[in-house]
């Protein structure tokens, strides 16, 4: 559709949001952050992350997930560069001994899997699938040494409960790049929480951050120790004894680090991860209601203890286009409310992650309505 094709409907300035930004990672960056950021142009910007100026944050960084996320005892926090995707990789040579078992039910939790399939040491990962729009569940195997679970899926708003598998002796990692910081969970249940920082974490990707318990600190130094060949930049043991001194193995990104540290302590200073969730769950609350009170829309996800409180999918009626909603909507100012590229549906997916205000989501389901009323004369 080009720009002459797009409808040209102008949403009155008393229905728009304060902040037309609902992407779904990449996120909205809060401006206080970004002012924070300019402030200390001279002072860290451009230094070295081997100093005490950049390791403070680090460190600072380090100890603060583990208080938002009321680690247990023992557990550790470490960052890596590459984001998740280089983590998947990783992953493959140091956490997986043998076999793993794959719970894939979207593009993202996809991934991993193809990833130890693809692995020449592993032995073919067990995956198990479930339609889009929901989630499978779990089974404890003999042969299994590590479950692949995915706290919230970003390609179709589906989340899922994090629980160990019945039974099973092996780990529990944890995809959580879009769920970490706007969903509640309990750490006692995983042995590895990974993430990325550009989503609930308001800041830019390129860095990995994961929650280790002991046993999958034992699984990685054992795997170090088995003479497995690892590249250094993905050698999970590596990024563990660079994290424990406060800095990452190679280069990272300070501004990244610095949004990133500066979102977690907002969400301290305010009452740490409940509050945060909360956020996300009066969001989450308004569209799903929204959508099942509109005659042209409806969630995607029909099981409303699987609905995403951080990203919500919303299919609309065939009369209605979702691109054409979309590009009005971005003409608006009111960006990246599309739906995710390969799941071909006619449907928009809303970004809630806790720096949204939801009073915004409120008034985007406003401006949709005032589009879709204008749009059907």
């Amino acid at each position: 559709m080009t720009a002459q094709q797009i409808p040209d409907i102008k949403i009155p300035a008393d229905l728009l949001p304060g902040d037309g930004r609902f992407g779904c990672g990449p996120s909205k960056v809060r401006p206080e952050a970004v002012r924070a950021l300019a402030d200390r142009a001279l002072d860290y910007l451009g230094t070295s992350h081997r100093q005490p100026g950049v390791r403070s944050v680090v460190g600072r960084l380090r100890a603060e997930l583990a208080e938002l996320f009321s680690l247990p005892e023992g557990y550790e926090v470490v960052l890596g560069n590459g984001g998740t995707t280089a983590f998947w990789d990783a992953a493959t040579f140091c956490l997986i001994e043998e076999r793993s078992q794959h719970l894939s039910f979207g593009e993202f939790s996809s991934k991993f899997a193809a990833a130890a399939a693809a692995a020449p040491h592993l032995k073919d990962p067990e995956v198990i699938e479930s339609a889009a729009g929901t989630h499978p569940e779990a089974v404890a195997r003999d042969d299994v040494d590590l479950y692949a679970l995915t706290h919230n899926e970003t390609s179709t708003g589906v989340m899922m409960q994090l629980t160990r598998p019945p039974g099973s002796s092996g780990l529990v990692a944890v995809d959580a790049t879009s769920g970490a910081g706007g969903l509640r969970f309990d750490a006692s249940q995983v042995d590895v929480y990974y993430f990325a920082p550009q989503k609930c974490f308001a800041s830019d990707g390129g860095l990995w951050v994961a929650a280790y318990s002991p046993a999958a600190v034992e699984r990685i130094e054992r795997t170090a120790s088995s003479g497995r060949w690892v590249p250094a930049s993905l050698d999970l043991a590596v990024a563990l004894d660079n994290s424990r001194k406060d800095q990452t193995y190679n280069t990272p990104a300070l501004a990244t680090l610095f949004l990133f540290v500066d979102q977690v302590e907002w969400m301290l200073g305010n009452g740490g991860l409940e509050w945060a969730a909360s956020r996300s769950d009066a969001s989450a609350d308004h569209l799903y209601s929204w959508a099942e009170g509109a005659d042209y829309a409806s969630p995607f996800v029909s099981d409303p203890a699987e609905r995403s409180r951080v990203v919500g999918t919303v299919d609309l009626d065939e009369s209605i286009d979702a691109p054409t909603i979309s590009k009005v909507l971005r003409a608006n100012g009111i960006v990246d409310t599309e739906s995710y590229r390969k799941l071909g549906r006619n449907q928009l997916r809303i970004g809630m992650f806790p720096a949204v205000e939801p009073d915004d989501v409120v008034a985007l389901t406003r401006s949709i309505d005032h589009v879709v009323g204008q749009l059907r004369g």
